[in-house]
C-alpha cells in the first residue's frame, strides 16, 4: 500500500508541476487503483467455474480478470558493437546512472525504477557469421528465434521545451535543422523526436509540452 501511495503522489506531482495532463491523471490514477487491489485478482480464472459448456468456435472469448497486472518497466536488453560507447551516449545524452559496469562486456543503467541493460553482441552460434545468424533469426541458447523486431523505443524526459531539446541534438550532431518534431499523430500537450544511437537503433525523446512551448503555440 505504501508503494501505491507513493506512485499516487509522483502522479500528482507530475500533474501539478505540468508533466501531464488532467485526462492522464485521470487514467494513471486508475491503473494505480487497479494495482493496489489484492492479488487474488490477479489470478486467471477458471473458464469452467463461470460456464457448463466450452464457447464455441469463433465467439468472443468470456471475460476474465488477467493473469497477470504489469506495472512497470523492469528492463530493456541492448546487444551492441561496444557497450562501453551505448554506455557513454545514455549517461551522457540521457542522464541515465551507471549502476552495475563489469569493465568488460556489459552494464547496467538506471533511469527512474527500469535499467536499460547493454551488452556486447554474443559470438554466433556454431562458427556461423553473425550476418548468417541473423538472417536466419537463428535462436541462441534456449530461446526462440528471432522472427519480430522492436522498431523503437520511447524515453519521456522531464521539462521539455521542444525548441531546447532540438537544440541540443543538433548539437550533439544527432539531428538536422530540418528534423520536425513527432506529436504522435496530434496527441494534446505531446513532443518528441527520433534520433539513432551509436548502434542504430530508434531513440524517441518525449515530453509533455507546456503551454508556451512552439509545438502548442502552432496548434
Amino acid at each position: 500500500m505504501e508503494h501505491v501511495i507513493g506512485q499516487i503522489a509522483k502522479l500528482l506531482h507530475d500533474f501539478e508541476n505540468g508533466f501531464m495532463n488532467r485526462r492522464q491523471l485521470v487514467h494513471s490514477l486508475a491503473f494505480a487503483a487497479v494495482a493496489a487491489a489484492p492479488a487474488g485478482v490477479a489470478l486467471a480464472q477458471n473458464p469452467a467455474q463461470n460456464s457448463s459448456a466450452a464457447p464455441s468456435a469463433g465467439a468472443p472469448a468470456p471475460a476474465h480478470s488477467p493473469a497477470f497486472k504489469t506495472v512497470e518497466l523492469d528492463h530493456i536488453s541492448f546487444q551492441v558493437k561496444d557497450y562501453r560507447v551505448t554506455r557513454d551516449f545514455y549517461a551522457d545524452l540521457m542522464g541515465m546512472e551507471v549502476t552495475n559496469d563489469n569493465g568488460r562486456s556489459q552494464v547496467e543503467m538506471k533511469f527512474g525504477n527500469s535499467t536499460l541493460l547493454a551488452r556486447n553482441r554474443r559470438p554466433p552460434a556454431d562458427g556461423a557469421t553473425p550476418a548468417a545468424s541473423a538472417a536466419a533469426g537463428a535462436p541462441v541458447g534456449n530461446r526462440p528465434p528471432a522472427t519480430a523486431l522492436v522498431d523503437h523505443i520511447a524515453y519521456r524526459i522531464y521539462n521539455w521545451d521542444t525548441d531546447q531539446v532540438k537544440d541540443e541534438l543538433m548539437r550533439r550532431g544527432l539531428a538536422a535543422a530540418t528534423l520536425r518534431p513527432d506529436t504522435g499523430g496530434g496527441i494534446p500537450n505531446y513532443s518528441s523526436f527520433h534520433v539513432s544511437d551509436p548502434d542504430g537503433f530508434n531513440l524517441q525523446i518525449s515530453g509533455w509540452a507546456g503551454a508556451n512551448d512552439s509545438v502548442s503555440k502552432k496548434k
